[in-house]
């Protein structure tokens, strides 16, 4: 029951932080848009410009006053709440996923990190990314926007770095896309809600607005503004093993962060030409050069099953890393196959893999999982049967040993043996008889 209730605390809480952001993500695009396409030619006095549309059946005519109108409305909308709410759900959805269990989703095995240390280095990190960016934008930095975007971009990138020597690879982009959003809801918080509080009270009473403190908020929200596609990768990232999984993958992040910071350059500026559109291209050909090279690499057709080991040297499962719901020995049983005839029927090379398969896999990837972490095999892949496990393969291969993000945090502690035993089963064919 307790899996149960934490799978539907997962979705819950990262629905609203997807309702949230998009509410977030869409008034930021939309308001971008507004600006660079009003129509600024012989505006009425007071006014920078208009913009007339049409949207869902009604006409709508649009004002942007040079500073504001002569008297303030009564109702002024405030846009911060979608901000605010994308980022506690963001946190909420880190806690719930990677620091209630952080030995089996957070840290990577090997590392040496503890779970609270992981944690503590998780939190650490996002106290320490906001001061650092405030810092340098408060700097002379702040009066060169591209040496303070590069030196941003290679700070962030390095932390990228950082996280993937002692966090998943999950846990790592996570962690950089919840620095960013940290930012980026920081630069709401601290500094663009403070200077249009600043701008309404001094038209309230009259005075001369303290120009310095909307120049300051404009810099933070272009910096939100080119985050947004690099944050909404990484968003999605988790379902893509291929990024997070591979052994380059800050550089990954790197490659799609750039590629992402392009495209999104040239919809700032297309209203005032198409000079940008070769982003465009450049960026279709670099996400066709991120799949090539991090494609796995080529096997042998015929490898020499012979050099893979005969016996298989079991551990036990550890039980502080299943959360203490069950003792070692019972967590290791896997799952009585369905279909215990076929298994016998199989050749000897498969043999060997569908006993590695069930003692190492099938504990959570089952129709009754034994793993007390999980109340339904996740994403609804099961190895159960010779047959589900020759229909998987293809994914095996990915996340078990092109990538070995699988099993999470090497939780059945599946040796290097086991890994090149599958994959020379998988390479000979995927046969099971």
């Amino acid at each position: 029951m307790e899996a149960h209730l934490l799978e539907w605390l997962n979705l819950s809480v990262r629905w609203v932080h997807m309702i949230t952001g998009v509410a977030w993500i869409g008034a930021s695009f939309y308001f971008v848009w507004l600006e660079n396409n009003l129509n600024r030619v012989n505006p009425k006095t007071g006014l920078a410009g208009d913009l007339w549309a049409i949207h869902g059946g009604g006409i709508y005519h649009l004002e942007k006053y040079k500073l504001a109108p002569p008297s303030m409305p009564e109702n002024l909308h405030w846009f911060k709440w979608e901000a605010y709410f994308t980022w506690m759900s963001g946190i909420a959805l880190l806690c719930v996923v990677f620091y209630s269990n952080p030995v089996l989703y957070l840290v990577a095995p090997g590392s040496g990190l503890t779970g609270p240390e992981g944690v503590a280095i998780g939190i650490g990190s996002l106290i320490a990314g906001w001061f650092i960016y405030d810092f340098l934008c408060d700097s002379p930095l702040g009066k060169k926007p591209a040496l303070l975007g590069f030196i941003l971009f290679v700070l962030i990138i390095g932390a990228a770095y950082g996280f993937s020597k002692v966090f998943s690879g999950r846990g790592a982009y996570l962690h950089v896309g919840a620095i960013i959003g940290t930012i980026m809801v920081g630069n709401v918080f601290r500094i663009i809600m403070p200077a249009q509080r600043a701008l309404v009270a001094a038209i309230a009473e009259n005075r001369t607005p303290d120009p310095a403190l909307p120049a300051k908020g404009l810099l933070r929200s272009r910096h939100n503004n080119y985050f947004t596609l690099p944050v909404l990768f990484i968003m999605i990232s988790n379902h893509f093993p291929s990024t997070y999984g591979s052994q380059y993958n800050w550089l990954i992040l790197a490659g799609i962060a750039v590629l992402a910071v392009l495209v999104r350059h040239y919809f700032n500026t297309r209203h005032d030409s198409h000079k940008f559109a070769w982003t465009l291209p450049v960026a279709a050909v670099g996400m066709i050069s991120l799949a090539y090279v991090t494609g796995p690499a080529p096997m042998s057709n015929t490898p020499d099953v012979a050099k893979a080991p005969a016996k298989i040297e079991y551990q036990p499962l550890p039980e502080t890393a299943l959360g203490g719901g069950a003792k070692p020995a019972e967590a290791a049983q896997p799952a009585a196959p369905a279909a215990p005839a076929q298994a016998s029927n199989a050749g000897p090379a498969f043999d060997k893999v569908h006993n590695v398969i069930q003692e190492r896999c099938a504990v959570c990837h089952s129709a009754k999982p034994t793993s007390p972490l999980f109340s339904a095999a996740p994403a609804g892949v099961m190895f159960d049967t010779p047959e589900q496990i020759r229909q998987n393969a293809a994914r095996i291969q990915a996340q078990a040993i092109t990538t070995q993000i699988m099993p999470l945090g090497n939780i059945t502690q599946m040796t290097q043996q086991e890994r090149d035993l599958i994959g020379a089963w998988i390479a000979q064919g995927a046969q099971t008889n």
